[in-house]
């Protein structure tokens, strides 16, 4: 694993495109690396595929505000503020211009929503909609992505890795479509991954990369703040809605996934 400076990452030139499921996830898993790009006038471009139908809400008065006005407008109101925290000025959901194939309507894509496994990893939960990511056809998703992709002139693509972070169907079919994009146009894919110290672990991984965020760590607190529906920071911590603790990322790290073996027909494994 190798230590880089975020505003220099892809040689300090790149745009790079972040794909996200919901709202929050992009601040959670790469808010500092975004801050730091958009700062160095990078011009991120970050894709929310759909806008978090499904989220539960935290207890108190806000479940009174969601009620009123419904928890996809709250959301989508949430991420513009925490975008603005983060500095990040070019961004579209999935399904509408520019992040959809030329010449159809838009589209709306719906949280397919997720329950805990007896593993302790998200799973797809039963009755999913038809308007649902998982549910729509895939080909619909990835050429809605591959448009996005190829109007902003990405030259790099971040998602999660193969099993979504933390399962959530939603963030594994990202994956799959960011990386299945990348491959057709020819551009590094990325995984965001664990921070190693959190891992504790000291495997080296030389495709592995991990970006110090402390010059933006107030940035990306402010945006984590901008989400009080979904989260609480606690001091250096984010307490989730179910009550789940994670610190608040000062590093975040990212692994380059392996191109596909000349000839092949899909991705190689995540490694």
């Amino acid at each position: 694993m190798v230590t880089v400076d975020p505003r220099e990452w892809f040689d300090g030139r790149a745009r790079v495109m972040f794909v996200h499921a919901h709202p929050d996830d992009e601040t959670i898993c790469t808010g500092g690396t975004l801050a730091a790009l958009a700062e160095a006038g990078r011009e991120p471009l970050l894709v929310t595929l759909t806008r978090g139908e499904q989220g539960e809400v935290t207890p108190g008065p806000l479940a009174a505000l969601v009620k009123a006005r419904g928890i996809a407008v709250v959301r989508q109101n949430e991420l513009r503020t925490a975008l603005g925290m983060l500095g990040v000025t070019r961004h579209a959901f999935l399904g509408v211009p520019p992040a959809r194939a030329h010449g159809l309507p838009p589209a709306i894509y719906e949280d397919s929503g997720m329950r805990w496994g007896d593993d302790g990893r998200a799973e797809a939960a039963p009755g999913a909609g038809p308007d649902a990511l998982t549910s729509v056809p895939a080909v619909e998703v990835l050429n809605d992505l591959l448009a996005a992709a190829h109007q902003a002139g990405a030259q790099a693509l971040v998602s999660y890795d193969g099993g979504g972070g933390y399962g959530h169907p939603d963030h594994v079919l990202a994956h799959r479509a960011a990386r299945a994009v990348a491959q057709a146009l020819e551009l590094p894919f990325w995984e965001t991954v664990p921070d190693p110290a959190a891992e504790h672990t000291a495997e080296a991984d030389p495709r592995r990369e991990s970006h110090d965020v402390s010059p933006w760590l107030d940035r990306k607190v402010a945006a984590l703040r901008a989400y009080p529906t979904q989260l609480t920071v606690d001091g250096d911590d984010i307490v989730h809605v179910g009550g789940q603790r994670e610190p608040i990322g000062r590093t975040e790290s990212f692994r380059e996934a392996p191109q596909p073996a000349p000839g092949s027909h899909g991705p190689a494994p995540a490694a």
